[in-house]
């Protein structure tokens, strides 16, 4: 028996399939699926569960109002499976205060997969109405896919975690096309590489055609890790001169982090392990003249802390800025009640004088704010980080002055997911700072996927990024992203690293997501012409 005859007799169970049973498949597919996102990276398994999805869409063909329904069906299982496993991190975070937050725990588990599941869905059923029965539904699916998985990352302020295009991030060269087209044209590129043994039982055994889609995919495989393996050569990483980083990681409790009590301890560690000799010959914070600690660093407003202020002016040696998180509160008169913050980054000099503010624009829901905010609070809920009223958001996106270093595109914690969170294009920074609190989320597999997706920043923008997380993973990435320097998940520590320095900008830099749009609409015009050739 051939491999198509095999792989037929497979794709013809899962076909044939219906009920409880087909929703199963499709939950094991899409639960197997998560083995190629980090830190497993174990994308070879979607050869296996990516055709499932076109078998599964295939199948639907014998439902009610031309099989839409029940391909957005197992399209929902599919998603499901996918981000359960993907996601049961978030759990963590509500066992942070589980005397208040605890019993909301399977929400968090199951909700978000079941909502996130909803854009899945939504892209089995399209594939569903422009479905064709030769291997051009390949394509077909993974047009809607994308299209789906970017309204993933915008309806709702967007959650674009674990998008499909991140499991060609790795290895390094496969993730150097993320340049060209970004993460959007990476999740085409995924959809339809890794469905496309379903090509193969198309026609007879010895139909030459069947093979067209799954060769066309190698080569593509191929030609993304030449281009990938030639720009990391032609791209050593430099670096910018006189310019010396140190990033605190403090591996702090949650408890701790907020907990007003808990100040002096606070500051008396962040002090401490500033100034750790990280070496030999190491002289402590005096290695570096850019030092940075992580998001929401303090217990309390760090500006109205003078004792604070001075301790952070003692540490400091001349010719070094500090570069920190913090919550801020709004400019009121005095004596007014404060009820709501900001989510911040401080820039501060060696004597203490503030040099710039970049305010978080793109806040977490039901983390720092809550939908209908008033009406719920007034029902009894409150956000995880227990903000009366929630965080404010900011209002201009823009790179702040760093002395001794290029300008820099700050981005606080899940900014750096969104390709777009970006400053104009017409002030391009020389690096990106982000800072982040992935404490929440224990040691699990968040913070991998986390770093997974900045370092794919880098590579799409051709910028530098530099991260301090409270507990981990802090990094230093090079612009082609190649992680320079690391400190592990649930270590204490300082990272001691150069600053590597920018290149020129990419396509995707100066272009944005034209090119994947381009793609797409070119695909769609490719599935309709098979349409109406051969009407599904």
């Amino acid at each position: 028996m051939t491999i198509p005859d095999r792989l037929r007799a497979a794709a013809l169970a899962i076909i044939l399939t219906w009920g409880w049973k087909r929703a199963v498949i499709a939950l094991l597919a899409g639960a197997l699926s998560v083995l190629a996102t980090a830190p497993f990276n174990a994308w070879p398994v979607l050869f296996l569960t990516f055709p499932v999805m076109v078998f599964l869409i295939d199948g639907a063909g014998a439902g009610r109002w031309r099989g839409v329904p029940a391909a957005a069906m197992a399209g929902w299982w599919f998603g499901l499976g996918f981000f359960v496993p993907g996601l049961y991190w978030i759990g963590y975070a509500f066992l942070v205060d589980a005397s208040t937050f605890a019993w909301l725990l399977p929400l968090a588990i199951l909700g978000l997969p079941a909502y996130l599941a909803l854009f899945t869905a939504l892209g089995f059923a399209l594939a569903r109405l422009i479905w064709t029965r030769d291997g051009s539904r390949v394509i077909a699916l993974a047009v809607c896919l994308t299209i789906t998985e970017w309204l993933r990352g915008q309806v709702l302020t967007g959650f674009p975690w674990n998008a499909f295009g991140y499991a060609l991030s790795e290895p390094l060269a496969l993730a150097q096309t993320a340049s060209l087209i970004g993460l959007w044209g990476m999740t085409f590129l995924t959809v339809a590489i890794f469905a496309s043994p379903a090509a193969l039982i198309d026609g007879g055994s010895r139909r030459r055609s069947a093979w067209i889609a799954p060769v066309a995919a190698i080569v593509a495989l191929i030609a993304m890790g030449a281009f990938g393996v030639v720009r990391l050569s032609r791209h050593p990483t430099l670096t910018v001169a006189n310019a010396k980083l140190r990033i605190m990681q403090p591996d702090l409790q949650q408890d701790e982090k907020f907990n007003y009590s808990a100040k002096a301890a606070v500051m008396q560690k962040y002090l401490t392990l500033s100034d750790r000799a990280s070496g030999p010959q190491s002289t402590g914070v005096r290695d570096a003249n850019i030092l940075i600690w992580p998001e929401s660093a303090f217990p309390f407003f760090l500006t109205r802390e003078a004792d604070v202020m001075a301790q952070i002016a003692d540490l400091l040696p001349k010719g070094t800025v500090l570069i920190t998180g913090s919550v801020r509160a709004p400019d009121l008169p005095p004596g007014t009640k404060i009820t709501r913050a900001y989510n911040s980054i401080y820039v501060i000099d060696h004597d203490g004088t503030v040099l710039s503010i970049y305010d978080k624009l793109h806040l977490v829901p039901f983390g720092e704010f809550l939908p209908l905010q008033d009406w719920m609070e007034k029902l009894g809920f409150v956000q995880l980080t227990k903000v009366s009223g929630g965080f404010i958001p900011g209002t201009l996106r823009r790179t702040m002055a760093i002395p001794g270093a290029p300008r820099a595109l700050p981005l606080l914690c899940y900014e750096v997911i969104f390709p777009a969170d970006l400053a104009a294009r017409d002030d391009r920074p020389g690096w990106i700072v982000n800072l982040t609190n992935d404490g929440w989320f224990g040691i699990s597999t968040g913070p991998y996927q986390h770093l997974q997706q900045a370092r794919l920043r880098a590579v799409e923008q051709g910028l530098p990024v530099v991260r301090a997380a409270n507990t981990g993973i802090s990094a230093v990435i090079d612009p082609l992203g190649r992680i320079v320097a690391q400190l592990g998940l649930g270590v204490e520590g300082v990272l001691d690293s150069t600053l590597p320095a920018a290149i020129a900008p990419t396509i995707y830099a100066r272009f944005g997501d034209i090119p994947a749009a381009i793609i797409v609409a070119a695909a769609l015009f490719l599935v309709f012409r098979r349409r109406l050739a051969k009407p599904g």
